[in-house]
């Protein structure tokens, strides 16, 4: 096979250098410095619909969807007009709109699974809320996380694994207090006699379990329906509450997201940018029984000058308001699984060593020859080498995926037919690439 020739990469090389005498690693956001994979970041121009463009005029079909918000794709014509519209009215007040009630009633309605919301400004902040939430309401301090969940860069969250079954946490950032990882304990997933030794060994220490509504921030590690009712299970046994991390999946597997599909009622909610169009916005949510300790009703503080900003709200209403549409996700599921199969038809003819995990609209490949990855540590690390050459591939023929084979991909409703076929044959290109 021909060696592709490198996309010049020249504009972007020239900003990323000037960008290292602003910002640290000359990034806002460590993945961003394709530290991962080949080559130096794109800096990224414009979007429309699926296709992004860089600043060597580069052209992308686009799989990382701003990291999955963009559900409806780049510049699309609702929110741009919706936000449009706001701009003329102001970009920020710090009081009280008619915006966020149309926001949260649109949500509200739709959504079984939560009776009142709280915007904030980001995932992060959603989960910090929720997890003080839960503390507040159990009058209980420790926390359980999931090795391979990732809840936004708060520091009780910060936290990897120690070295037994279950242990306190260690500090997966410098700069995070020891006393904080002593309040999170870190264990596998899909372990359900962790989990009961975890009550065992801390009774009445559990404010809540915390768990991605299905873990997609480290591959994506679909858990059986069993495993989720044991949770809600136990949690509801303990007297601690289940929380349902759905940056990602709410609203991208369904208007009700995990909770829906694994039918289950956590105890909290969160939300992240794609209530907000792809805006800087985040949400969570509960039942009115535990809404009303948030403050100013309840004890538990949690404030923002820029929670329900008009612009995020109206972008959101135009966003939300498509995806209420009857058979928008049945579509888009269609969409990726015939994707995903014609991709995996391929490999199973080259006999590949290669798999494809999807759920709704989301996808991952993972170089295994496991049918099945539910473990952070099922994972093999070494087989991200050649997930650096696949997306060398990919790129060199303008389809872009996320730089760093633990993430995974996403379609919106922007992908054409025509869009998914000409990036079925550049994946069966970069493999033939990996595999030669």
């Amino acid at each position: 096979m021909t060696k592709q020739q490198d996309i010049s990469r020249k504009k972007s090389a020239e900003l990323f250098e000037k960008a290292k005498n602003y910002f640290p690693g000359g990034v806002n956001s460590p993945v961003r410095a394709f530290k991962s994979v080949y080559g130096t970041p794109l800096f990224i121009e414009r979007g429309d619909k699926s296709r992004i463009w860089d600043a060597d005029g580069n052209e992308f079909i686009d799989y990382c969807c701003s990291w999955g918000p963009l559900i409806l794709g780049h510049n699309n014509d609702q929110v741009r007009e919706a936000v449009a519209r706001q701009l003329d009215n102001g970009l920020s007040f710090g009081a009280p709109t008619r915006l966020e009630n149309e926001l949260a009633e649109l949500i509200l309605t739709h959504n079984r699974y939560i009776d009142k919301i709280r915007f904030v400004s980001s995932g992060t902040e959603a989960v910090m809320s929720a997890i003080r939430l839960a503390r507040g309401f159990t009058k209980r301090d420790k926390i359980v996380k999931f090795e391979g969940c990732y809840h936004g860069h708060s520091d009780s969250l910060l936290v990897k694994a120690g070295s037994g079954l279950v242990t306190f946490g260690e500090t997966s950032s410098a700069g995070v207090p020891k006393s904080f990882a002593d309040e999170t304990i870190v264990i596998a997933l899909n372990d359900k006699q962790a989990l009961e030794e975890v009550f065992t060994s801390f009774p009445d220490q559990i404010a809540a379990v915390i768990i991605e509504g299905v873990p997609a921030n480290n591959g994506l590690l679909i858990q059986d329906k069993d495993y989720i009712h044991f949770l809600r299970q136990i949690t509801k046994e303990h007297g601690a509450l289940l929380i349902f991390d759905e940056v990602i999946t709410g609203f991208r597997l369904g208007f009700e997201g995990a909770a829906k599909y694994y039918d289950v009622r956590p105890d909290i909610i969160t939300y992240g940018k794609i209530i907000g169009g792809g805006m800087p916005v985040g949400a969570y949510g509960a039942s009115r029984e535990l809404m009303a300790h948030i403050s100013p009703d309840g004890g538990v503080y949690q404030a923002g000058t820029l929670s329900g900003n008009p612009v995020a709200m109206s972008a959101g209403i135009a966003a939300l308001r498509v995806l209420a549409e009857p058979d928008f996700y049945t579509k888009q599921e269609a969409k990726t699984q015939a994707f995903v199969e014609a991709i995996r038809a391929y490999i199973e003819r080259k006999n590949y060593t290669v798999q494809i995990f999807t759920v709704g609209s989301i996808f991952w490949f993972a170089f295994t020859d496991r049918k099945s990855i539910k473990r952070a540590d099922e994972i093999d690390p070494i087989s991200m080498e050649k997930y650096k050459v696949m997306h060398r591939s990919l790129l060199n023929q303008g389809i872009y995926f996320g730089p760093s084979g633990y993430e995974v991909g996403f379609i919106s409703s922007a992908h054409t037919t025509a869009d998914l076929d000409h990036t079925i044959k550049a994946i069966q290109i970069a493999l033939d690439t990996v595999f030669a």
